[in-house]
């Protein structure tokens, strides 16, 4: 029997507690593991998902089969899915984790007191986090790579349609651990299906040190709205564009296309397009081109409608619509003024993007829109923690507290105070 099926999983409440002892003991080590050990671990993941493609697919075919027994649609199907590239990709990651520098244990802004003693910052584990998502089993490895580089032990409730999957991968992961020499606890992979672990897992605040829920909207909300424990999380994707009087138009169709067609059902795709009237005749039907190559259907307002008869008129809910969809709400303002002011009312904090040739308005912009990410002539699509350089990431968080936008390493890790002294007393 696995590490991970070793308890009975019939009395809930018992089972999570149980899990729940064992993280925050393995929390404990975790915070004294070096970096080869670490990385030892992450490459014998690797090389396990290598060796068990087969068994995973079969896993996975399991959860497949149940799927569409009920009704789940195509797409989640799919996301469901562990295909040949899929388990290449989470090889993949596994490597890139390898290779990140390892956040724990650095020192930074060491400075001399008029005492004598040096003050500083110590970057540490946070020490357990609880991962709740949906459907894509890869998230899995995803999860149990980062928070095993960041020294934190961790608790990963996967959805119920991916429960063969994530218990073959929860094997290959406590396997990883004990052959690394790591507690096999460092990453459980929750057992039970029942979904009052997930009510118990957010609630138990004195083993858990934050939540990370990964999932639709319904379930973050949920999550926060019951949790007792720190989340770290987004609700919406709600991102704007706005197009300057100044802008070069001719980069600013090539983002606008960008920011809305890459990928339709990520939360850093362009939902709302912000046009400054004195520009809005000229590219407004250069867009529309590009996005009906698309078949993207357009919402706007009065004066959108007007330059574009194949719009359709805005209601008041496509403002604060994530449509995650091929539909643009498209608005016309007057000036940089009007783009923040509705900005400030409709968008979900996550990203906000100018296209403009102004410096200054760029630096405005930069400075008083209140997003996660805000950017300056470049596609809201690059809102991402590989393309911010982190190597990876656990989700993009719209909270302003401990962690802001892609959160990687560094953000499953907080700072304390470090003082140096040669025998120093306060006078």
């Amino acid at each position: 029997m696995s590490e991970q099926g070793k308890y009975d999983i019939t009395d809930v409440v018992a089972y999570m507690n149980r899990l729940g002892h064992e993280a925050r003991a393995a929390s404990v080590v975790m915070r004294r593991v070096d970096s080869g050990i670490k990385n030892r671990a992450l490459q014998t993941m690797a090389r396990l998902i290598d060796e068990r493609r087969d068994a995973l697919i079969e896993a996975n075919g399991e959860d497949l089969v149940r799927a569409r027994a009920n009704d789940l649609s195509d797409a989640m199907v799919d996301r469901l899915a562990l295909t040949t590239p899929r388990i290449d990709a989470m090889i993949e990651g596994l490597e890139q984790v390898t290779a990140l520098p390892d956040p724990v244990g650095e020192v930074d802004g060491l400075r001399y007191r008029p005492s004598g003693i040096q003050v500083g910052h110590m970057r540490v584990p946070l020490g357990v986090i609880g991962i709740i998502f949906e459907s894509r089993p890869n998230v899995t490895i995803e999860a149990a790579s980062l928070c095993l580089k960041s020294g934190n032990a961790c608790i990963l409730r996967g959805g119920s349609e991916a429960a063969a999957s994530n218990r073959a991968l929860g094997e290959i992961i406590s396997e990883a651990l004990i052959m690394a020499g790591l507690p096999a606890t460092a990453v459980q992979v929750v057992a039970t299906t029942d979904r009052a672990a997930v009510g118990q897992l957010i609630t138990m605040s004195e083993f858990v040190d934050v939540i990370i829920p990964r999932g639709g909207k319904s379930l973050i909300a949920r999550i926060s709205r019951d949790a007792r424990v720190p989340v770290i999380k987004h609700l919406d994707g709600i991102c704007h564009v706005y197009i300057d009087a100044t802008a070069d138009l001719d980069m600013a169709v090539n983002i606008a296309e960008n920011a809305k067609t890459h990928r339709y059902g990520t939360c850093n795709t362009m939902e709302t397009l912000l046009i400054d009237a004195p520009v809005a005749a000229e590219v407004l039907p250069r867009i529309a081109e590009r996005l009906a190559a698309h078949d993207v259907e357009m919402r706007g307002c009065e004066r959108t409608c007007a330059l574009l008869p194949q719009a359709v008129t805005a209601s008041a809910e496509d403002w604060d619509t994530e449509y995650l969809a091929p539909i643009l709400a498209i608005r016309i303002v007057d000036g940089i003024e009007a783009a923040m002011a509705h900005i400030e009312r409709h968008s979900s904090g996550h990203t906000e993007a100018i296209i403009t040739e102004n410096y200054s308005l760029a630096r405005r912009f930069m400075a008083e829109v209140d997003s996660s990410s805000v950017m300056v002539n470049a596609s809201t699509r690059f809102a991402d923690g590989f393309e911010y350089g982190l190597g990876a990431e656990i989700g993009i968080s719209t909270d302003k507290l401990h962690a802001r936008g892609p959160v990687g390493l560094e953000g499953l890790t907080t700072r304390k105070y470090v003082v140096f002294g040669e025998g120093h007393i306060r006078q």
